[in-house]
């Protein structure tokens, strides 16, 4: 795992090298830099796979030059078919090989995560993988194009920081701000599956990749499902045991990272594992049920317990690596663990991301499927006048408002502020419904698919939202701050195909989360294993913000900046103390740090 970045145009030599400084975190193996006229290209290296200089980056073959982050684990076998004199053993070089042999159509052949930008004489491409697990950002200005593997590097270039209005409502929606926008006015990202051109001046974005191309319903019985599943499930954790330098894998009470460990220990690799604990609040941790699962299965697993004055410490730091609000309390801990696995000496990590939004593992998609059933009522006019008359803050009276009203109900599993809790809480305007622009190209895109199921399209809209922009981008800064690459085998583009190709029903018709998945499991991994109840990665983030008193910052903030309705604003805060809305005033808490040493 790497940090790539560049300039293409007019760029001072000193302002380039100490953008570039900002990444090192990303890359301390080694840092190459090309750079003549007009033209600054750069990368920080993690060496991860074939470790010697020779494939230290940018590499350059004739008028081609490469900078790429991620790993391509289908690359011994693309060798195979490209007719190049290789002179290393990495992966890198297989892309200006394939790019050679097939233009940019070369990344349907890969099979990883990557973000690549490759410079052919005087076109530039960027490409961002499928399912969004590497970040890219760009920036147009008059005198120069630039790109980076993150914000922190691109900000120096900016002329002044200021608050990009799209990326605050979509995030204070959907918990992080959906592509291409990002808090900086000025600094875009590219969204999972997409790649941009640059020649003489002009960017074009285009769409690579969409998982709604896989033609639905070629799986039609629980068998083959079943079969076709485990085959490729095996086959993208084996191809991600594959390194050079020692790996781990993160443990907790569930099914996901179990799954991954059984795989990894069929194929000959036990991986040390690594589970966190919290010392004043035992009840948010999965200790003891991760050690049940290490037992189960022979593994060493370590344990990293934390405590308030770590997380308080540590909350700064996290910020800053993620560079922009992102709302999701898990980010600490998550970067406490990394940093004990860093100091183990382990840079490549496993992690069991995707498997939810794949095989349903949320109970509220089932809800969401129950709730969709109100729509097929005859009579529901009364109804939907009134809902419309008697507001709630209750989640369900939101989702039953948007079925009478026959307008889209699902609208991520991050889901947060609602329109109507917006137009509330800002002192502005808030259409209801107004956060659907947000996801209207999602949407347009799958209404024009051959995909009709509405789980297809939680799914779907969650692996491009949720997943992608919410989770990978937590899960890429803070084990990225540690220089450990971090690997998501749920996330294999060819599994992800797999399961939309399944028939629909058979995720859910059982009313059971992660169903398919489960069966695959049964007799691999312990009962309790596979029926415990789903915990996800809870933590005391509230009782530490409110017994910190760093709560009060959200006030201070606001009162400085007058952008939210103070008795709202005191409503959520009195409301998280008694257990609710904790996640919306912890959004509000991020949004407020990131103001005050950004915008103040």
């Amino acid at each position: 795992m790497c940090a790539i970045f560049g300039i293409i145009g007019h760029y001072d030599q000193h302002q380039a090298k100490n953008a570039l400084a900002k990444l090192t975190h990303r890359g301390p193996d080694y840092c190459g830099i090309e750079q003549r006229e007009n033209l600054f290209f750069a990368h920080q290296r993690l060496s991860i796979q074939d470790t010697h200089a020779r494939s230290h980056q940018p590499l350059k073959h004739k008028q081609i030059l490469l900078s790429f982050n991620g790993e391509i684990y289908n690359f011994e076998a693309l060798k195979k078919e490209l007719d190049f004199p290789f002179a290393t053993q990495s992966d890198s070089e297989v892309i200006i090989a394939a790019y050679l042999q097939w233009g940019v159509d070369f990344v349907h052949h890969l099979q990883g995560m990557f973000a690549i930008a490759l410079l052919d004489a005087d076109k530039l491409y960027l490409f961002r993988d499928r399912l969004g697990k590497k970040p890219l950002f760009f920036m147009q200005k008059k005198e120069a194009f630039y790109f980076a593997s993150e914000i922190k590097a691109l900000t120096p270039f900016l002329t002044k920081k200021e608050l990009n209005n799209d990326a605050l409502m979509s995030y204070l929606s959907f918990l992080a701000p959906t592509p291409p926008h990002t808090f900086y006015k000025g600094i875009h990202k590219l969204a999972a599956g997409e790649f941009l051109t640059l020649k003489n001046g002009v960017v074009k974005v285009q769409q690579y990749f969409d998982l709604l191309q896989t033609q639905p319903n070629t799986i039609n019985t629980k068998e083959e499902a079943l079969s076709q599943l485990e085959t490729t499930l095996e086959e993208a954790i084996s191809l991600r045991l594959d390194a050079d330098v020692p790996m781990a894998s993160l443990l907790s009470g569930g099914i996901d990272s179990a799954t991954i460990n059984y795989y990894a220990k069929k194929q000959g690799r036990n991986l040390q594992t690594y589970t966190l604990g919290y010392k004043e609040f035992k009840k948010y941790d999965e200790r003891q049920n991760a050690a049940q699962t290490a037992t189960y299965l022979g593994l060493t697993n370590t344990t990293v317990t934390i405590c308030q004055e770590d997380f308080i410490q540590a909350s700064e730091k996290v910020f800053n690596s993620l560079d922009e609000p992102l709302n999701d309390p898990a980010a600490i801990p998550l970067y406490l663990l990394f940093e004990q696995i860093q100091k183990d000496g382990y840079k490549v990590v496993m992690s069991g991301e995707g498997a939810d939004e794949l095989f349903l593992g949320y109970r509220q998609y089932f809800e969401y499927l129950d709730i969709e059933k109100a729509a097929s009522l005859a009579h529901k006019n009364w109804l939907k006048k009134y809902f419309r008359a008697n507001f709630s803050m209750n989640r369900e009276w939101e989702w039953y408002k948007r079925i009478f009203d026959e307008t889209l109900l699902f609208r991520t599993s991050g889901e947060k502020f609602t329109d109507l809790q917006k137009n509330l809480l800002l002192k502005r305007n808030v259409r209801d419904n107004e956060s659907l622009k947000y996801l209207k190209t999602y949407r347009q895109n799958f209404e024009h698919s051959c995909h009709q199921d509405v789980a297809t399209w939680y799914s779907y809209i969650d692996l491009n939202i949720f997943q992608a922009e919410h989770f990978l981008t937590k899960l890429d800064r803070v084990s990225m701050a540690h220089s450990i690459e971090s690997r998501t085998p749920f996330l294999d583009h060819k599994l992800a195909q797999t399961v939309f190709s399944i028939e629909p029903k058979l995720r859910y018709e059982e009313g059971i989360t992660k169903s398919l998945l489960k069966q695959i499991m049964t007799n691999k991994l312990h009962t309790t294993t596979l029926t415990r109840k789903k915990k996800g990665f809870a933590n005391p983030y509230m009782e530490y913000l409110i017994d910190s008193q760093k709560i009060n910052l959200i006030q201070k903030v606001n009162n400085q900046t007058g952008m939210f309705h103070k008795k709202e604003v005191e409503k959520y805060i009195q409301m998280a103390t008694k257990g609710s809305f904790k996640q919306h005033v912890w959004g509000l808490y991020v949004l407020s740090y990131w103001i005050e040493k950004n915008l103040l």
